[in-house]
């Protein structure tokens, strides 16, 4: 019996530490903005929650490329990303560290060890049929994704011709402001359009045909959000900036009230 029992600790034992292994480690990427971008002095503290952000393939036929080699999916990080986490290590006494996660649809369980899911610029996503099938079966076992920073019809378009790989029987509805996830923490009935950097040198809230903003979401057979889609608006811009006395804190404060309400959503419903 002693040795069974041995046996039973020590096999239990290699399977925590198989699951370790299997969660990716830290990584950080060049950004179209920012390359070696200051690292913080938590970013390898082991903590209950992060947030990841989607690492996609994208084209750019919507609208002219910036530049060679542009990804969009790395626009704004990371410094976008450190601001946020910082904030809601403040705000709310979710243990998280202050760097992002990058995450891949690549096939591999590791998306699985991240609860909630960003991805910025997704008028420009372009998702294979088997990224698609793997956000969709991360979605419907309980994960969070969050969506942001693209604008007009033209976006919203090449956004959704993805987003129907995902969910082809499921409809994007606007979120009425009765739901929860609007009252979780901040009641936040009164919002409104949170303009890029742009904002700062052209005074103009909107981009392309975006005049303005869109709260919408896709929800589960449970009445759960499970896609919360920030649509005519760039709060990772918000965040970015947050730290920058020329961009109004009205949009910041908005910008983090929302990530702090769709995060605490997401780990209580």
């Amino acid at each position: 019996m002693r040795l069974r029992a041995v046996f039973i600790l020590f096999a239990v034992g290699l399977g925590g530490w198989g699951v370790l292994w299997a969660q990716k480690q830290f990584q950080q990427y060049p950004g179209v903005e920012y390359e070696n971008f200051p690292l913080p002095p938590d970013y390898q503290e082991k903590t209950e929650w992060t947030r990841a952000r989607l690492k996609y393939s994208s084209f750019d036929v919507v609208h002219p490329p910036i530049r060679d080699g542009y990804h969009r999916w790395t626009v704004d990080y990371p410094r976008s990303d450190r601001h946020l986490m910082q904030g809601v290590r403040r705000l709310t006494r979710i243990h998280t560290r202050s760097v992002e996660q990058i995450v891949e649809l690549d096939g591999s369980d590791d998306v699985f060890n991240w609860p909630v899911m960003y991805a910025v610029e997704v008028g420009y996503w372009h998702l294979s049929d088997d990224e698609a099938a793997q956000l969709r079966d991360y979605l419907l076992r309980g994960g969070f994704f969050m969506c942001d920073d693209f604008h007009g019809t033209i976006e919203w378009n090449n956004f959704m011709a993805s987003m129907k790989k995902v969910f082809p029987d499921r409809r994007v509805v606007d979120l009425d402001n009765k739901d929860p996830i609007f009252h979780v923490i901040y009641d936040l009935d009164d919002r409104f359009q949170v303009p890029g950097a742009q904002y700062l040198f052209s005074g103009q809230i909107y981009e392309y045909d975006g005049y303005g903003a869109q709260w919408r979401g896709i929800y589960d057979d449970q009445g759960r959000v499970m896609v919360a889609i920030c649509h005519n608006m760039d709060l990772g811009d918000a965040w970015e900036w947050s730290d920058d006395p020329r961009y109004p804190e009205k949009f910041a404060s908005l910008a983090y009230r929302i990530a702090v309400n769709y995060f605490v959503y997401d780990l209580t419903h």
